[in-house]
């Protein structure tokens, strides 16, 4: 069994299409939800479908290398950031090297980086008059959405649209490309384990 942990900041949509779409999977489960905010609804989704919880604070994070044991502990094979916005750390990105990925709401590598998340990318999107955009799935690598780009999803802007329309048409991508691309790696991760 594949050991999936989510890393989520906010209300956790993806998270949520994650767990169910992982619910009766014979070879993969959800193992663990981890948030930097203590008081995420992500971690109320996690209490309902009763999957642990891992909440930690910056300097945790970042000082330290206690994220990693608890990783360990769960037996986490596979990582997931799904609307997590911190920097990861080097410790992280060398232990699970491939085995960490990130969605990004636009076509990288337009409107990555560092504060470019949730509506501000969706707001910048309107603002440039851009006729698509879509969605990003990316290993994870020391700099903001800079990793390896794994998968690709496009969807058109329309110039009536709002940033609150974009971002709905997002989401749809989001919800529909994230639990199979995952499914398809973490797949592709135990064959190279046993080849």
């Amino acid at each position: 069994m594949k050991k999936i942990a989510i890393f989520a900041s906010g209300t956790g949509s993806n998270a949520r299409k994650l767990v169910e779409h992982f619910q009766q999977h014979a070879h993969i489960k959800i193992a663990l939800i981890a948030s930097n905010k203590p008081h995420a609804p992500v971690l109320n989704m996690a209490k309902e479908h009763q999957i642990p919880v891992l909440v930690f604070d910056k300097k945790k994070f970042t000082d330290t290398d206690s994220v990693l044991p608890e990783l360990q502990n769960h037996g986490i094979d596979f990582i997931v950031l799904a609307g997590f916005l911190w920097l990861i750390p080097e410790v992280l990105i060398r232990h699970y090297p491939k085995r960490m990925i990130n969605l990004h709401p636009a076509l990288l590598p337009k409107y990555g980086g560092k504060g470019m998340y949730g509506m501000r990318v969706h707001e910048a999107v309107r603002a440039a008059n851009e006729t698509e955009t879509g969605i990003t799935i990316h290993y994870v690598n020391s700099a903001y959405d800079e990793g390896a780009i794994i998968f690709q999803k496009s969807c058109p802007v329309l110039a009536k649209d709002t940033p609150e329309d974009i971002a709905a048409k997002i989401h749809v991508l989001e919800h529909g490309s994230l639990p199979m691309v995952t499914e398809r790696l973490v797949r592709d991760l135990g064959d190279r384990v046993l080849g």
